[in-house]
């Protein structure tokens, strides 16, 4: 007879196991099938006062572009190694800036066209050769087919930095406020026969002559008024401002 009454318990017990089970089960149920905000709740504190911090990744697919540097310096004096760096900067940042736009960015069916990022050039320079000076803006002149180029003068733009500055975008060239511009005319020097002088001589009148040309199609400057800053024969000093009035910048920064 005990052995009997010790099953009946056993038998007791079971129904109130399965029951427990039951409710554990339904207990990770309800937690699988929490939601994403329900979830980040719990994570994060659930109004107990405790909270537990989720820091972002340290990198992935989410993180914004690096914005790329396209700046080419014009620092120093204008030579032949200086015409060379700047050119050939000049030409790899215009065909690696190329990028495709919708002629009217409203309609989506517009013609594509393919246009090229901007270009700055930081110029601070006392000058230097007036040939390299010509290439350089040449170069400026073909790249700004399909290529802004925005000029900011620092510090010192004279000589042949002032046309330089010059030949940038129009209304994209820049002039730091405290930054010194100065005209002269062309310098040089020659020695030999007498023949050779006087060809010499001929050449650096036509350098001249092109440079007051090319200065006056960049600037608001007439030939004529550049032929009589040139004729006082002393180095011609402009402030900011001044260059901005002359045409030479547009913008005062």
């Amino acid at each position: 007879m005990p052995k009997k009454k010790k099953k009946k318990e056993e038998l007791e017990q079971e129904p109130e196991q399965v029951q427990e089970e039951t409710v554990e089960e339904a207990e990770e149920t309800s937690e699988e099938e929490l939601s994403d905000e329900e979830l980040l709740e719990q994570l994060t504190g659930g109004g107990d006062g405790k909270s537990i911090i989720v820091l972002p990744p340290m990198s992935g697919g989410g993180s914004a572009p690096e914005k790329k540097i396209r700046v080419v310096p014009v620092i120093g004096d204008v030579s032949e190694r200086m015409a060379l760096e700047v050119i050939s900067g000049l030409v790899t940042l215009r065909e690696s800036g190329k990028k495709k736009f919708l002629s009217d960015p409203t309609d989506i069916n517009s013609e594509v066209i393919e246009k090229s990022l901007p270009i700055e050039m930081i110029v601070s320079t006392f000058g230097g050769s007036a040939l390299d000076m010509f290439g350089i803006c040449d170069m400026m002149r073909v790249v700004q087919e399909d290529c802004p180029i925005i000029t900011t003068g620092i510090g010192k733009v004279m000589s042949a930095g002032v046309l330089i500055l010059a030949s940038g975008t129009k209304g994209a060239r820049q002039i730091g406020r405290n930054t010194r511009v100065m005209i002269h005319s062309i310098m040089g020097g020659t020695q030999g026969s007498m023949h050779s002088v006087e060809n010499e001589i001929e050449e650096m009148k036509w350098i001249q002559e092109r440079y007051i040309e090319v200065l006056a199609a960049e600037t608001d400057m007439t030939k004529r008024m550049i032929r009589k800053l040139l004729d006082k024969k002393v180095n011609i000093y402009l402030d900011a401002q001044q260059a901005v009035d002359y045409g030479i910048a547009d913008i005062i920064v």
